[in-house]
């Protein structure tokens, strides 16, 4: 069995709700403010910890009392900080987000995720059967050599490209599975893209995409499951119904469940399907870290599961 390092970002999440989002210029009165633990880095470390992975953390925090929070939360879940900086001088990251009806608008500050360098990603030796997890809130030359070590190493790479922004084609290369969601995919592909759109159109879309033929690119589509490119073919797992009460870290959920299951040595489609019913247990609770499931909570809902949900076309 591997192990999973998620080189990334860790956040407080600030989290305002509303009856609704207000528009440009629009100030509507909201109904609380509350504190969460998150980050993508964070969230993704999380998620793969609690489903019984060990599981690394490479960032920074700041000195601050966010700082001390985020570190007593995280080494609560079972993840290791081993290679996570205290660094003066700065903020840790925090990320001001809106809450409506279970959608989300999120601002983030990146302040110590923002100086996570080159050194702090050597500082960690991964080994063949291990995963490498990163996302885009943390410097692009980190994220490259993170993966060129960790291919070095036989181990496998996950890009979660978001916040989206555009990224060179060795980035991309070093890259084994892309996971990504709609809106990601029409940003760096320069497609309009919509919720309803078919599955072979986000396919289509996908293929631009691909650095090289082996590489999954997996389209993760909120309530309508997940469509990815597999050995030029297209995987369907649709979404399991259920009454979404926060969205904010489903995605996250999902790369941290698919690293997991891949360190154990799962097949890919099989690590996407748990993944999909991981994320739907997560958008049923708020916040973003301490929303995501244990194995135990997995197991029930795959129990309750329709045969044959994913299938490959």
């Amino acid at each position: 069995m591997g192990r999973v390092f998620v080189a990334g970002s860790i956040n407080m999440d600030v989290v305002a709700t509303a009856e609704r989002h207000p528009r440009i210029g629009e100030t509507v009165a909201g109904e609380a403010v509350l504190y969460f633990p998150g980050g993508k880095g964070a969230n993704q470390a999380v998620a793969s910890a609690k489903l019984g992975m060990p599981t690394t953390l490479i960032g920074r925090l700041g000195t601050d009392a966010f700082g001390r929070e985020l570190r007593t939360f995280l080494a609560a879940q079972g993840v290791d900080l081993s290679f996570v900086k205290d660094t003066g001088g700065t903020h840790s990251g925090t990320a001001i987000i809106t809450l409506a009806n279970a959608d989300n608008t999120i601002v983030v500050v990146p302040g110590a995720n923002g100086l996570v360098d080159v050194d702090d990603v050597a500082a960690p030796i991964l080994a063949k059967g291990d995963v490498a997890v990163s996302q885009f809130e943390i410097p692009l030359p980190t994220i490259a050599a993170f993966f060129s070590r960790a291919r070095a190493a036989g181990a496998t790479t996950i890009l979660n490209p978001a916040p989206a922004k555009q990224a060179d084609k060795a980035l991309l290369d070093l890259v084994d599975v892309l996971i990504l969601n709609e809106t990601e995919l029409g940003l760096l592909t320069g497609r309009e893209l919509k919720d309803g759109d078919k599955n072979e159109t986000f396919m289509e879309a996908a293929r631009l995409l691909q650095a090289r033929d082996d590489q999954i690119v997996c389209v993760t589509l909120g309530k309508r499951g997940i469509v990815a490119l597999v050995n030029g073919n297209m995987h369907v797992d649709p979404g399991r119904a259920v009454k979404a009460v926060d969205s904010t870290g489903a995605g996250d959920c999902f790369v941290g469940a698919v690293a997991a299951l891949l360190a154990e040595g799962q097949p890919i489609q099989a690590a996407m399907s748990y993944a999909n019913i991981a994320a739907s247990i997560c958008v049923q609770r708020m916040g973003a870290a301490p929303s995501m499931p244990t194995v135990e909570e997995v197991k029930a809902a795959l129990s309750t599961r329709r045969p044959g949900a994913g299938r490959d076309l």
